[in-house]
């Protein structure tokens, strides 16, 4: 790990007999599910710090599923339940597995999710039933948008052990004092939105630039641990730090995958002539529908995909699926992503009422997302980095992020921190805290163990081979959703 900067000026913070046991990078989903972990396997002096100014309603809707949930629920019933009762309202009936009511209501037609030709032909459909998915998997889907699956999480830890506005900007291995710091800056200017995956306009990124730790703006602090869990997202600091000027600096950060989304999130103005035309094609009874110029499901990206759902009071929005350069979307306006997006549509030849409905979108609510992948594997002749350095340990996006189209980032997430807080575990029971070696067997076993995992998500992700036969996506179900989770909960 790099020295600590010459010009950091710190004010270092305390805990508990002045080093935490864990540092948690990054109060997303992952990372506090990892602290929830932690702290129900008897680690409570732990720490969460996030970049974030303060706790904002921002991020897209998630799906958790059945892999996800199983996850959750070994890492906390109480975490699982209360992400359970959050998510069930949204595009999910009221489930009855396992409740008691008072009196019986009438039954509710389960939503699903359907996949289309252009020519409103249903290719493929998917309950988004809890109970269903129950009875297929051992374990419900739920639909929650982010900011409340963090909030539910969140709710679920001390004040005190969540700091918001703490940028990580170092970390430095300490081996005279048996730990290890980060250095984080505070700032004090503009808030800024670091969950803004999605951008609008020209804001390609809302980050602030200014990281000088002398600015008057900024105020800095330090944090030691003897163990530090980075889970910073794709564009993860600690990432950078620890690839930095070695064999990994490659890897450091992440590769474009040649594939981005231009997403309207919400069209309000619609002639009923289209919304009837819409509704009565492609919608129908479903809240949210794929719709592709392929005669069938197949396992190629380079066919464009919309996805056309239907927000609460009949407005309607849509993201699109293409492959395209970066530099094609670098730099543009609102109103050249709609024209790029219209081009798309027209070249793949997407029906005359869904280029109207497209044609609609208000360039206010125009945003575009390039999706970029951290490869679990390497092209041949590189160097396959480990996911973790000495007292460090990368999980979710910061190890192996990718775009979402098998919607897996998050669930794999759960599947992290449930293996990383099962091995810390065992670390605090044999009080190996300071056994250098110990930590990197307990590292280097969860690298073995959740790497060959993220190899097949991701060739699933980026290939789509599940999709290309019935009897694939039936495999691909089984091998994701119906693993033994309590063998990763009691590794051994």
């Amino acid at each position: 790990m790099p020295n600590p900067q010459s010009n950091l000026r710190t004010n270092t913070e305390k805990s508990t007999g002045d080093v935490y046991d864990v540092v948690i990078v990054g109060a997303g989903p992952i990372g506090l599910a990892t602290a929830i972990g932690l702290r129900k396997s008897g680690i409570e002096n732990i720490l969460v710090v996030d970049q974030t100014r303060a706790f904002r309603q921002v991020g897209q809707v998630l799906d958790l599923l059945p892999n996800g949930l199983k996850s959750l629920k070994n890492l906390d019933p109480e975490a699982y339940a209360a992400v359970k009762e959050t998510g069930m309202g949204f595009m999910n009936p009221p489930q009855s597995h396992g409740e008691k009511t008072s009196e019986k209501k009438p039954a509710k037609t389960s939503p699903e999710w359907v996949y289309k030709n252009l020519q409103g032909e249903t290719i493929r459909s998917i309950s988004l039933a809890f109970d269903q998915w129950f009875k297929n998997y051992g374990e419900g889907r739920v639909s929650i948008a982010w900011y409340n699956l963090q909030t539910s999480l969140r709710n679920l830890i001390p004040e005190d052990r969540v700091k918001a506005n703490h940028r990580c900007i170092n970390v430095v291995d300490e081996p005279e004092n048996g730990c290890v710091r980060i250095d984080c800056v505070c700032d004090l200017g503009t808030e800024t939105n670091p969950y803004a995956y999605w951008t609008e306009g020209q804001k390609i990124d809302d980050r602030p630039q200014n990281l000088d730790p002398t600015s008057p703006q900024l105020v800095t602090k330090s944090f030691r641990a003897k163990l530090i869990v980075a889970a910073d997202g794709i564009n993860s600091t600690i990432r950078k730090v620890l690839y930095k000027d070695s064999l990994y600096s490659d890897f450091a950060k992440p590769e474009y995958s040649g594939f981005a989304a231009i997403s309207c999130r919400e069209i309000a103005e619609i002639p009923p002539k289209i919304q009837t035309q819409v509704d009565e094609k492609f919608l129908q009874n479903s809240p949210i529908v794929t719709i592709s110029n392929a005669a069938e499901i197949t396992d190629s990206l380079d066919e464009l995909r919309m996805m056309l759902f239907r927000r609460p009071g009949s407005f309607m929005g849509y993201i699109l699926h293409l492959s395209v350069s970066l530099a094609s979307l670098e730099g543009k306006s609102a109103s050249s992503l709609l024209e790029l997006a219209m081009q798309h549509l027209e070249k793949a030849g997407y029906p005359d009422v869904l280029q109207e409905l497209v044609r609609l979108s208000p360039p206010a609510n125009m945003q575009q997302r390039p999706y970029y992948i951290h490869h679990a594997t390497t092209s041949e002749g590189k160097t396959q980095p480990a996911w973790s350095q000495g007292r460090v340990v990368l999980v979710g996006d910061a190890a192996h992020g990718m775009p979402p189209f098998m919607a897996q980032g998050v669930n794999q997430g759960f599947e992290d921190a449930l293996a990383i807080t099962t091995l810390i575990a065992k670390i605090a029971v044999n009080n190996h805290w300071d056994n250098r070696q110990a930590i990197a067997t307990a590292f280097e076993k969860y690298d073995n163990l959740r790497r060959p995992m993220m190899q097949y998500i991701q060739q699933a992700t980026l290939t789509r081979f599940p999709h290309s036969s019935d009897a694939a996506w039936n495999n691909y179900q089984q091998q994701v959703y119906n693993r033994n989770f309590d063998q990763i909960a009691g590794l051994s």
